[in-house]
């Protein structure tokens, strides 16, 4: 607790595993009725996360719900940890054995609906206590719940103190804000004539804005060395800007574009990547706009999206390339990452939350070394300040060459507070073996491979990586170097 600032400061690297506790591991992974309860979650999911490298841990929705269906995100208890696990002490030790290991914890946090079940909050005396009596506002068509009434002081209230509750109590790190683009928009999944404008004749929800301000200032106000995180997926300016000057002042926005992007890239095969690198490239187009996190979350892995691993083009050593591929430039992407549960691995069949994940494909070499790659990438990404001192500064980000489209190469610089921590990384989005790649690049020498996707221990071909990196100074002036290396098939190195 006494080091969590720095720990959770927009300057510290941000690995973060998304978790939904019921369907992590279970206890008989053939009933669905049947948890690990928090204290064994201590001891199996918190070295698990620690073995491999991850900064954070974020759990889908942990207050109480009915319906485990749900995942989750239709609460009835929002003072209560689920009882599916254990008492609020449980997970109140959970957390701390988190914290031990030097893991931050966030919670995902549902201020935008709940359900109609009748000892929930729905009609709670009798009337539209909590949700808005007009159902242009008070009703969500997407999910079959009830809107909060943030109108209402008393609704703010409960809101506002729900969350210190989970900050004070249980020591959380951070909140990711689920649906905050519901909440923004009075005509979010409406048709015409099925809201009403606001009294200025926009579509914003003008409580709804303001609550989210207020929560934002508490938050930071009262529990310093803490994150607030939004799921956003419209433009909306200013979302992780402060509230002092327009902004709703949450730390960090979920990235769904760049998310779009890099998986509509990836699933083309290589010998369509050459028309499609624009898709590729366009995320630092925008990329400053915000204090962006980049999320591989529960949603892409679900209702037939298919596991991250089989949304790569290929036959199987080409799709576990392709993955590997994948987590190097998300890693190497400015940005927090969030990722989850099962993809780091490649769980080959869809996320099922009656189910455990695939634990038994880790006897496979190929699993065995996806999981692998991942937690080496995150040892790089604590080891080299390049991938993070600087992730939401202009200045930390250069792209070195775009004009190899034909061969689907792409070179980018991530720098550092010292200029001789920065870092190369360079990406090859085809399956050829590109020996004497030459690379023209300014500043500094380049003469040591950090990481290669490639290598044997990743289940790589093992053969293409460079021990001796030929770096030639071409004008002193200007500080201009060509480096010659050797590309290795569907993978990613970083040079330092």
């Amino acid at each position: 607790m006494q080091n969590r600032a720095k720990h959770n400061a927009l300057n510290a690297p941000w690995s973060v595993y998304e978790v939904h506790l019921a369907s992590w591991k279970r206890p008989d992974a053939t009933d669905e009725h049947k948890y690990l309860s928090y204290d064994e979650m201590k001891e199996s999911l918190v070295p698990y996360v620690k073995e491999m490298g991850f900064t954070h841990v974020e759990f889908m929705p942990v207050a109480e719900h009915p319906f485990d269906g749900s995942w989750g995100y239709q609460i009835t208890g929002y003072f209560a940890p689920t009882s599916r696990f254990g008492d609020p002490q449980g997970f109140m030790r959970l957390v701390d054995a988190f914290h031990q290991e030097g893991i931050g914890v966030i919670l995902d946090w549902v201020p935008s609906h709940f359900p109609y079940d009748s000892h929930g909050l729905f009609m709670f005396d009798g009337n539209h206590t909590y949700e808005y009596a007009d159902m242009r506002k008070g009703f969500h068509p997407d999910w079959n719940s009830y809107i909060f009434n943030y109108k209402r002081g008393e609704v703010k209230s409960f809101l506002i103190s729900n969350a210190r509750f989970w900050f004070d109590l249980f020591h959380i790190d951070g909140i990711r804000v689920d649906a905050v683009s519901s909440m923004l928009k009075l005509n979010y999944s409406r048709k015409e004539g099925e809201w009403e404008p606001n009294e200025h004749g926009g579509d914003g929800n003008l409580e709804a804005i303001d609550f989210i301000k207020n929560l934002n200032e508490m938050v930071y106000r009262d529990f310093p060395g803490v994150q607030t995180i939004a799921e956003e997926a419209t433009d909306w300016p200013g979302v992780s800007k402060p509230t002092f000057t327009g902004g709703l002042g949450f730390g960090m926005k979920w990235m769904m574009g760049w998310m779009h992007d890099s998986l509509d890239y990836f699933k083309l095969e290589a010998v369509h990547r050459t028309f499609h690198q624009n898709q590729f490239t366009f995320s630092m187009m925008y990329y400053y706009d915000e204090n962006f996190m980049l999320p591989i979350s529960h949603d892409e892995v679900v209702h037939g999206k298919s596991p991250l691993l089989f949304k790569m083009p290929g036959d199987l050593w080409q799709k576990f390339a392709n993955l590997r591929l994948f987590f190097t430039y998300m890693w190497t992407h400015p940005g927090g990452k969030l990722l989850f549960m099962g993809s780091e691995f490649g769980q080959t069949s869809e996320w099922n939350y009656k189910s455990e994940l695939d634990w038994h494909l880790l006897e496979h070499d190929s699993h065995k070394g996806a999981q692998h790659c991942l937690k080496t990438l995150n040892q790089v990404l604590k080891n080299e300040p390049a991938l993070y001192t600087r992730q939401f500064d202009i200045g930390g980000f250069e792209w070195v060459d775009l004009n190899h489209r034909n061969e689907c190469v792409m070179i980018y610089k991530r720098k550092a507070e010292k200029e001789e921590d920065d870092v190369l990384i360079i990406l090859n989005a085809t399956p050829e073996v590109r020996n004497n790649w030459v690379i023209e690049t300014y500043g500094k020498h380049y003469t040591r491979e950090v990481f290669n996707s490639d290598l044997k221990e990743f289940d790589g071909t093992g053969n293409v990586f460079n021990q001796e990196i030929r770096s030639e100074l071409l004008d002193e002036a200007s500080k201009k170097y060509r480096i010659t290396i050797n590309l290795p098939p569907l993978a990613g190195i970083i040079l330092k």
